[in-house]
C-alpha cells in the first residue's frame, strides 16, 4: 500500500501529473474538488450539509470534508494506495488524515510538492482560463489570493511532513514528461 500526497499551487500541474501516476501505480486518486461534486451532483446528506456553507461562501468545515474523503477511500479498500490531491489542506487535515489511515492499519508513505516560481504559475493559470471556462483562472488578482491562501494554510504542512521525514520537492517546470519522470524518481524511493 503506497499512499502520497500531492502538494502544488493552482497551476502547478497536480490534476496532469495526477492521471499519469495514478496509471503507472495503480492508485486510486481522490481530488477532494471531485469528491466536492459527487456529493453535490448526487445530493448525498454529507453534500446537502457542505452545500449549505458553499451557498453561504464559506469553507466547508473539516469535519464534513474528512467525512466525504473517508467515505471515498471505504469504496476502495482493496486498491494497491491512493494519490491525495487537494487534500489535506491544513494540518487538522493532516492530522485527521493520519488518524483514519491508521485505524486501517496504513499511513501516508510520503508527500510531493510541485514547485514553481508564482509567474510562471500565474501565466499559465491565466492561459488555462481562456480556454478553460473557470472564471477563478481569468481574474489575476484571485489567482493572488489563492496562492496567498495556500501560503497561509497549505504550505505550513510541509513542515509537519518534513518532520517525519515524508516530504519531497520536485521541481514542476519543464514539459509534462520531465516532470512525470522527476515525480518516479522520488515515488520508486517510497516503495
Amino acid at each position: 500500500m503506497i499512499n502520497i500526497v500531492l502538494f502544488g499551487k493552482p497551476g502547478a500541474g497536480k490534476g496532469t501529473q495526477a492521471e499519469f501516476l495514478k496509471t503507472k501505480y495503480n492508485l486510486i486518486h481522490i481530488s477532494t474538488g471531485d469528491v466536492f461534486r459527487y456529493n453535490f451532483k448526487n445530493n448525498t446528506a454529507l453534500g446537502k450539509e457542505a452545500k449549505v456553507y458553499s451557498d453561504r461562501g464559506e469553507l466547508v468545515p473539516d469535519s464534513i470534508t474528512i467525512k466525504m474523503l473517508q467515505d471515498e477511500v471505504e469504496k476502495h479498500t482493496d486498491t494497491a494506495g491512493f494519490l491525495f490531491d487537494g487534500f489535506p489542506r491544513t494540518i487538522a487535515q493532516a492530522e485527521a488524515l493520519d488518524a483514519f489511515l491508521t485505524t486501517k492499519d496504513w499511513e501516508v508513505t510520503g508527500t510531493v510538492a510541485l514547485e514553481a516560481d508564482d509567474e510562471i504559475l500565474v501565466q499559465r493559470l491565466l492561459e488555462r482560463g481562456k480556454t478553460s471556462g473557470r472564471v477563478d483562472d481569468q481574474d489575476e488578482s484571485k489567482i493572488r489570493t489563492r496562492y496567498q491562501e495556500y501560503n497561509e494554510k497549505t504550505a505550513p504542512l510541509m513542515g509537519y511532513y518534513k518532520e517525519q521525514d515524508k516530504f519531497h520537492a520536485v521541481n514542476g517546470i519543464g514539459t509534462i514528461e520531465e516532470i512525470t519522470e522527476r515525480l518516479s524518481l522520488v515515488i520508486e524511493k517510497l516503495n
